[in-house]
């Protein structure tokens, strides 16, 4: 299963995007606001992705971060919600957002969204009520502990964190990962430290690793 990519933007639609991997183009569906924010055309994106195997095709959905994926799965979980109400729901609130209704039971503000009545929003209450609490901070201002010091999650989309799961998954141990994100933070500065994409985040980290 595949499940992250990272490639150049090809091109991009209402709700789908073309990321080019060394010359294969990969059709990945994402949320309206997930579109938004991709890159322009060309440059590179890190997505997470969720596969879904079906019985005549193979559907890959994208995220910006972590955070947005686990949210997505979750919500996949509740009786008449698949990945289409999953994404369409995704679209209509960011992910603190939207846990913060479903811990507070606010029916008339999830109701407000695209394919959500009221029996759906009880459902998401009910159902996720106990699961989603610990993501009621994502993407509001989050910081990564690195020990003594802390590597605040200031660049666009959470570019800190997304460039932690990718050292992660590379294989790098989560204290040395930490440890060389507060380093290049240092390096470059605060203020261009919180505009890097997180491809350069990437990039600068594993020079800070080498």
């Amino acid at each position: 299963m595949i499940a992250t990519l990272t490639g150049n933007v090809l091109m991009t639609g209402p709700d789908r995007a073309v990321i080019d991997v060394s010359g294969v183009g990969y059709e990945v569906f994402l949320s309206t606001d997930g579109v938004a924010r991709l890159p322009e055309k060309n440059s590179q994106v890190f997505l997470h992705i969720h596969t879904h195997v079906r019985e005549d095709a193979i559907v890959l959905y994208g995220f910006l971060e972590a955070d947005e994926k686990e949210l997505f799965l979750v919500l996949k979980t509740v009786s008449g919600i698949g990945p289409k109400l999953g994404l369409a729901i995704l679209s209509g609130m960011r992910v603190n957002e939207l846990c913060q209704a479903i811990v507070r039971e606010d029916i008339s503000r999830l109701t407000t969204l695209q394919g959500v009545g009221k029996r759906t929003a009880e459902r998401l209450c009910v159902e996720l009520k106990d699961k989603v609490g610990h993501l009621q901070g994502a993407n509001d201002g989050r910081e990564v502990a690195t020990g003594k010091t802390t590597v605040s999650s200031l660049a666009p989309g959470g570019a800190v964190a997304d460039t932690l799961s990718v050292l992660v998954n590379l294989g790098y141990p989560d204290p040395v990962a930490r440890q060389a994100l507060t380093a290049v933070k240092k390096r470059v500065g605060d203020a261009p430290f919180a505009g890097m994409p997180v491809e350069e985040l990437i990039r600068e980290t594993l020079r800070t690793l080498a």
